[in-house]
């Protein structure tokens, strides 16, 4: 395996100690450890731009919508390079590849839209080995020094969307939402060896969907590639056991992780949903997409909770492509027109709505939302990281210029952040 030639050389193979400085450095997956974007780190930059507090950084060969994940001194990043399929590890310190293993294409592999390229989900790692999705092209392990453990061909993706979805690990077990598309399902598979350890088939109502890359010209085919999931699911411990939740197309479900057997659903939601399920004590949030639904849930039960357990509805909303984060009874959303709302988690009453600007610009914003303490980091398509209170009273923080696109989230880690852009990977530190 040799660096690729657009990153700062360094050895071919660095042998790092993968163990944290402190716990909360580690960034293990899409949205961290429990898939909530919530740091307990409270000591983040809060100013940086193109020329300030900008530790490294380091050119990607082409856009990409994936977020990096950290484990000790270690990165781990997702990129398309052509018909390549790259799974990146760079030194944290100051940006060089240490290795990266690829994939190539296979033909017929599947669509997707030039918004959201090729290696859109994020790697997950338990600190011994890391997993990595890139649709059509398999599911892949690595040790964390990059000899490859397993793959499994799960099938084609298809979608004129592409897919998004990241895997999450959790005891033995891997778990990835597969699909948009024709087949759609959430599998579990052994993390040590890749074994099927259970699968769940879900009809989301595709069958009139044109396979093609291009959509047929009549309205009502048009409308019909608007169903799918992108969903990261997220594991919450419920009535004493780890529950998954998943927001599939239409209804919030939760399953057993250790059989694949559902234990509850929740219609609700309209037919697309981007965004993973957030939570806060009993409160289960899941927000639909493409100005759909959204519902909130007490979460537990058997079956169909729909009557019994939903709290509350909103029928339709802003567009929203990134996920929020909940705090002390309350829910905040950064939504993709680059409006950011407030609201009451009890009721789902809104308490404020800012439209966020940069230069006198509002810029579309698909990055979820990170907490660290009571403020809120995001960054939007024009690449403007804003920083508002996460409070009942609207407070703008900051707003810090990378002159960069940017479709990712940041993610912090000992003190840093780390930004992914259409162009570069960033490290941002404060100086000390």
């Amino acid at each position: 395996m040799k660096s690729p030639t657009f990153f700062p050389l360094g050895l071919a193979l660095v042998l790092l100690g993968v163990a944290s400085r402190s716990p909360a450095a580690n960034w293990p997956a899409w949205r961290g450890p429990l898939g909530t974007g919530i740091t307990e780190e409270k000591n983040l930059p809060v100013k940086w731009s193109a020329t300030e507090n900008v530790k490294w950084r380091v050119p990607l060969p082409e856009p990409g919508n994936s977020t990096p994940i950290v484990w000790g001194d270690r990165l781990f990043l997702t990129q398309s390079i052509g018909a390549q399929r790259t799974l990146l590890c760079l030194n944290r310190a100051d940006g060089r590849t240490l290795w990266h293993q690829d994939v190539t294409t296979k033909p017929g592999a599947g669509p997707t839209h030039q918004t959201n390229p090729y290696c859109a989900s994020s790697p997950v790692t338990d600190g011994e080995r890391v997993i990595v999705w890139h649709g059509s092209d398999g599911l892949h392990c690595y040790t964390l020094t990059g000899e490859k453990l397993w793959s499994r061909d799960l099938g084609v993706q298809r979608h004129i969307w592409g897919y998004g979805a990241s895997p999450i690990i959790s005891g033995d077990g891997c778990f990835l939402n597969f699909g948009p598309g024709e087949r759609n399902f959430l599998v579990a598979v052994d993390k040590r060896t890749g074994r099927t350890l259970w699968q769940h088939d879900e009809d989301i109502g595709y069958g009139e969907i044109s396979p093609s890359p291009e959509p047929k010209s009549t309205k009502a085919a048009a409308n019909a590639t608007y169903v799918g999931s992108w969903t990261t699911p997220v594991i919450k411990q419920i009535d004493g056991r780890d529950q998954l939740l998943l927001s599939w197309p239409r209804r919030l479900a939760a399953y057993d992780p250790a059989t694949g057997a559902e234990l509850w659903t929740c219609a609700g939601l309209n037919p697309l949903a981007y965004t993973s399920p957030i939570y806060e004590g009993e409160t289960v949030v899941a927000m639909g997409g493409f100005n759909g639904s959204t519902i909130a849930v007490r979460a537990g039960g058997r079956g169909d909770i729909t009557a019994s357990r939903r709290l509350w509805q909103h029928p339709r909303t802003k567009q929203r492509v990134g996920s929020g984060v909940i705090r002390d009874g309350y829910i905040f959303v950064h939504n993709d027109p680059g409006v950011a709302e407030c609201f009451e988690l009890a009721t789902g009453k809104l308490v404020w709505e800012e439209r966020l600007t940069s230069a006198g610009q509002t810029r579309q914003n698909w990055s979820s939302v990170l907490l660290s303490g009571d403020l809120c980091y995001t960054i939007t398509q024009g690449g403007d990281g804003f920083i508002f209170k996460a409070s009942p009273k609207f407070e703008l923080v900051a707003v810090n210029p990378l002159g960069e696109p940017s479709n990712s989230s940041i993610v912090p880690s000992n003190g840093e952040l780390f930004i992914r852009t259409a162009a570069a990977l960033w490290c941002i530190a404060a100086r000390r």
